[in-house]
């Protein structure tokens, strides 16, 4: 999966409606560009093409009293929302993506309700063991990885990797039971948009053609 397709479609979701340079605004805010592929010229390209796709209507607004250009503003269609929280679901199960996919997944969690999400994290943690066990038919972690040689330390480092990303969802889950953070239906939810003309304290400065589109 390609983090770019939730990252995009959770901002203009949350906005409700938003124009690219927005959803680039929001996406370095929260440091997705240091993170993941969300760099300018894919965030518009995504844009676009979930627009065609049918997943984001393109609204053209009339241009700003201060002169400037139109801009395309987007908003998430029904199509779109289910392609979100497809997206979004696959993203919290899956054991075996890359560290964009799960903070995506992550960031977004709280658009789901409490229990849904505890399932899936616990469906991810199923999945993380018995790829584990796929290991350990092979890998025997008691004898360390010197009787396979060097390659041994592969596999000595998927087990770790599999041992800490499964202790990590368990702390997950156990915060979220301990009723951390606000879940859908359970009131307003924690904001983390910048407000319209909010500065962004976190922008790289770089300009793209698009920026005004």
């Amino acid at each position: 999966m390609s983090a770019i397709r939730l990252l995009v479609l959770g901002a203009v979701r949350q906005h409700g409606r938003a124009h690219g340079y927005q959803v680039r605004n929001d996406l370095e805010y929260w440091g997705a560009h240091e993170w993941s592929n969300a760099k300018p010229g894919s965030i518009y390209h995504a844009l676009k093409q979930m627009a065609k796709q049918g997943l984001l209507h393109a609204h053209e607004t009339a241009p700003s009293t201060a002169g400037g250009p139109p801009r395309t503003e987007y908003e998430i269609t029904e199509a779109g929302d289910r392609e979100y929280f497809a997206l979004l679901r696959e993203a919290l199960t899956a054991y075996d993506q890359k560290v964009d996919v799960k903070s995506a997944a992550i960031g977004f969690m709280v658009d789901l309700p409490r229990d849904e999400a505890v399932a899936l994290l616990q469906e991810r943690i199923r999945r993380i063991e018995e790829w584990r066990g796929t290991v350990t038919d092979h890998y025997v972690p008691q004898e360390g990885p010197e009787p396979l040689g060097h390659i041994g330390e592969i596999m000595n480092l998927w087990l770790h990797t599999a041992d800490a990303e499964a202790e990590w969802a368990r702390g997950v889950i156990g915060r979220i039971e301990g009723g951390a953070y606000t879940f859908a239906g359970e009131g307003e939810p924690f904001v983390g948009v910048l407000a319209e003309g909010e500065e962004n304290p976190y922008a790289t400065g770089e300009r793209h053609p698009e920026d005004a589109a």
